[in-house]
């Protein structure tokens, strides 16, 4: 008797250990695979987003060389003493802050920074151009939480790659060794209040196009 009781036992036992061992294996494959999918979707949503929301700036600098700078709204929304000191041609100023004295020589003074810069990003809208904006830096959060602000209020707007740091003062580290000897810097930049334009007549398309970045390519720059 004893021995049968045994053998039943050991029997359910096997019975019970093989389906929860299968119920196991079974979960924990699926978590590892809904791991995975959620990685790769992770991958893809950043993928996603980061070509929704930047621009190259080769991209910027072979329109600009064009004479096409009028495809964009180009925003600098760094300090109005730091763009008048300098800033890429053809681009506006809408500052992230105004001093005291700014905001009452500009008729500011009942609105916060963040209505002046909604309302003046509101006012592109009605041109109907790509509104692209940089900062002082690539690593610089101004430009992101203008766009965060403005994204909040039904406006959205593009970053260019980089900031006006590592454009102004770091020219070869983002244009190719090809371009390092037949593009100059002083090019692109215009100083004052008003935004500058360039002079295309300037450029010999012979030796300062871009051979090495396909901007006009799904797959460039």
């Amino acid at each position: 008797m004893k021995i049968k009781n045994t053998f039943k036992i050991f029997i359910w036992a096997s019975i019970f250990g093989a389906f929860f061992g299968l119920l196991s294996a079974k979960l924990m494959i699926n978590f590892h695979i809904n791991e995975l999918e959620s990685k790769d979707n992770l991958i893809k949503q950043y993928y996603t987003s980061e070509t929704a929301t930047l621009i190259s700036p080769h991209h910027l600098r072979n329109d600009l060389m064009k004479g096409d700078s009028y495809l964009y709204n180009l925003v600098d929304v760094r300090l109005i003493d730091a763009y008048e000191k300098e800033h890429i041609v053809s681009a506006i100023n809408i500052p992230i802050q105004l001093t005291i004295n700014e905001k009452l020589r500009l008729n500011y003074t009942t609105v916060t920074d963040e209505e002046r810069v909604v309302a003046a990003f509101a006012e592109l809208e009605n041109n109907g151009k790509q509104t692209l904006i940089y900062c002082y830096s690539s690593s610089c959060m101004a430009g992101r939480n203008v766009g965060r602000l403005l994204a909040e209020n039904g406006i959205f707007v593009k970053e260019l790659g980089i900031g006006w740091n590592e454009w102004r003062y770091d020219w070869n580290s983002w244009n190719y060794p090809e371009e390092w000897n037949n593009t100059e810097v002083l090019d692109y930049i215009a100083v004052g209040e008003e935004p500058g334009v360039i002079d295309v007549n300037a450029f010999d398309f012979s030796n300062k196009s871009s051979t090495t970045c396909a901007a006009d390519n799904n797959l460039g720059c």
